[in-house]
Parts: C-alpha cells; structure tokens; sequence
C-alpha cells in the first residue's frame, strides 16, 4: 500500500499544526487529543488512552492468529524558545518541537491512513504515542500501566531523525545503540553562618569542591567496550547569591552514563561513596536522589534483521555509522519483554542539531518513514 498526493498533503497539515502547538513532557493532552481526531477516521479497532500519563494507542487488528507489532512515537517537545521565521513556527513561548517528535507522530499517523485502508492479513499493529520520552518516565509509565499487557508486543519499533545524516539514510545496527543514564540530584546540608563569621557555620563549599572533580573522573573504559561510563556535573548551586551569609547548603547535578545497565550500579554505587565521604569530612549531612532514568537501548537482532530486509526491499541505503549514541532514549524500556529495534533515520547534512532553537523536522521524510514501518510490518503480518 502507498500513500496519495492527498494523504501526503495532509499528513504535512497535520506534522506543521503539531509544530505549532507543542506540549512538554507530561503535559501533551491536547498533542494526544490532536491524534487521535486525525486517526479518527481510520477506524482503529480499539483505542486505549492515558497510558502511562497522556500516551495513547491505536490498534488495528487482522483478525487471524499472529504477531503484535508496535511502533513508538513520542507526543512531547522541549522547553527550548523556537528561533525561526518559518509558518508554522511554535506559538507556545519557551516551547518547540526541537527534537522533531511532530515528524515522528506524522510518521505513524501515516500507517494509520493506510492500516485503516486494510488491515494487516494476521496479527495485530498498535500504534504507541507515548508521552514524556525526554524525561525517560514515558515508556516506564506506558509499560507498568495494566494495561500494556492487553497490547504487549511480540515485536516493538521506532525510529529517530538524525541531522548530520544525508536525508533518507539509515543508520541501524543490532546490540546497543543508545546508552543508559540518570540524572543524580546531591544536596549537602551544613549552617548557615554570617559572612563575617563563616567560622560559626557549617559550610558546604570544601565538599563542593572535593566532588566536581571527583564525579567527573569517574567515568572510564573506551566508549567501544561494554565497560564505558561517564558522569558530567551539569549544575552546581551553593548557598543563596547574597554577601551577608555564608552559605549552608549546597545542591549538584551529574549525569551518570553507561553502555550497558548492569554497568550502571557500579557507577552509581561509586558517586554515591564519594559524596558520602565528602560529606562526612566537612560535618554535613546529604541526600542523593534520581531522576530522568533512561535504561540503554538495544536492538535485537531478530528485530533489527526485519528492519533491514524492509530498508533493502524498500532501496534505502542503510549502515551502522555512527552507533551506538552516548545519548539516551527511553524506547529501551520497550525491548524488556519484546523483540525490538529503533533505526535513524537522516535528516539531511545542512540540518540544524537536534535540541538547536531553529530545528525543523523535514517533512519529505513522513513518506519515507512510512514506506520503512509498512514494508516491515506487511512482511511480518502479509
């Protein structure tokens, strides 16, 4: 099946309302309410909503015996100010769809058009718009919802464009493509004093001092091997920005990074000794807490083959160039209990970076999204 210069029309339309209208992570009602009035027509055979917050998916099913297949997109944008002249510009102040998660939600709803045509011959296919993947709870939250059992595939897909990359070119490959990380949150609590007797209080900042460094040289082992890991002081704040007082508190943020999970406990067990160690020596008390938890992303290989027989049916060039990513990505969590695979999808080499307030998801890439997910999907189910 194909899509029509109409389809194609439309499916444009809707990529640039989205744009217009962009929602941050957990808070995408109406980007949810948006697609499922475009699907409407397409007359998914059931539609769960409020998965896992705002996620919302679409089944449509052949009737016979056979595999579910599922594929990703993601509903929510960054907090990032849109710079740009373009039309359909975002009209939300300090919020843009910089990541191109607008083209991705096209990408599916384009399957939609063509599935609500004909349904697969056996099986099923559940189109996932999951929200909150910028802050890794969207998956978590889709899959521990009850009712993910009802849809639990046998196979999970995705894709993510990728600037840098000539358009249409594909980067995959099986094992690990993106890498795991959290976010860890230290506070220090000591007292404050004035600022002319800092000795009356109980300051923080030696132990700031000590952890930068000590947190940043953590990391190690070659990004090539399963032993990599990383962890990068994002934001320190200590005290309050005043001359009269010496500060009493002090509060960092790290990224830890690895490629593998199992690697993770090691790294997070280290960060945590150093900051009990740093806190114990200057007589402060500590608490550390995690945030944005992304579990690595690997595909497998029985998955990743489906997705490269499609790409070569199809005549798109494709390699594993590139990968895996230091970035995260919360589809991993999809592959605990599926067969999956995420390939990336080039967004054109004179592109802005992802994440960069003047980036814009190249439409000519809905089609070609498309012809990829219903090539594999009509080869598993006919």
């Amino acid at each position: 099946m194909s899509l029509t210069n109409r389809d194609i029309a439309d499916l444009v339309a809707f990529r640039r309302e989205l744009h217009r209208f962009p929602e941050i992570s957990n808070e995408e009602e109406e980007t949810a309410g948006r697609v499922a009035a475009f699907l409407a027509d397409t007359g998914p055979d059931r539609v769960l909503g409020g998965l896992g917050g705002h996620g919302v998916a679409f089944v449509y099913d052949g009737g016979g015996p056979g595999p579910t297949l599922l594929f990703r997109a993601e509903l929510d944008a960054l907090p990032i100010a849109e710079v740009s002249d373009i039309p359909h510009r975002s009209t939300v102040p300090g919020k843009g769809h910089m990541c191109g998660h607008d083209g991705h939600m096209a990408i599916l709803a384009a399957l939609g058009r063509q599935f609500g045509r004909k349904r697969p011959a056996t099986g099923r296919v559940v189109l996932m718009f999951q929200p909150a993947e910028e802050t890794g709870d969207g998956a978590a939250g889709v899959v521990a919802d009850p009712r993910y059992g009802e849809i639990r595939p046998d196979f999970a897909f995705s894709l993510h464009n990728l600037p840098g990359t000539p358009l249409g070119h594909v980067r995959l490959k099986d094992g690990v493509v993106n890498c795991a990380s959290r976010g860890m949150r230290i506070v220090l609590e000591g007292r404050e004093a004035h600022s002319s007797m800092p000795e009356s209080g109980v300051s923080p900042m030696a132990a700031v001092s000590r952890l930068m460094p000590q947190l940043a040289a953590l990391g190690g082992g070659s990004f090539a091997q399963d032993d990599f890991a990383m962890a990068t002081v994002t934001h320190v704040r200590m005290g309050e920005p005043v001359f009269g007082v010496a500060p009493g508190r002090a509060e960092i943020r790290a990224t830890l990074r690895t490629r593998l999970d199992g690697r993770m406990a090691g790294l997070t067990a280290a960060a945590e000794t150093l900051v009990r160690e740093a806190a114990a020596a200057a007589g402060l008390s500590h608490a550390v807490d995690y945030h944005e938890i992304f579990v690595a992303s690997l595909n497998d290989s029985q998955a990743t083959a489906h997705l490269a027989a499609a790409l070569d049916a199809e005549g798109i060039p494709h390699d594993g160039e590139g990968l895996p990513m230091r970035a995260s990505e919360d589809f991993g969590t999809f592959g605990h209990g599926s067969r999956s695979a995420m390939l990336f999808l080039g967004a054109g080499t004179d592109r802005p970076n992802l994440h960069n307030p003047d980036y814009d998801f190249p439409d000519d890439l809905i089609a070609i999204g498309a012809r990829i997910f219903m090539r594999a999907a009509r080869d598993l189910l006919g």
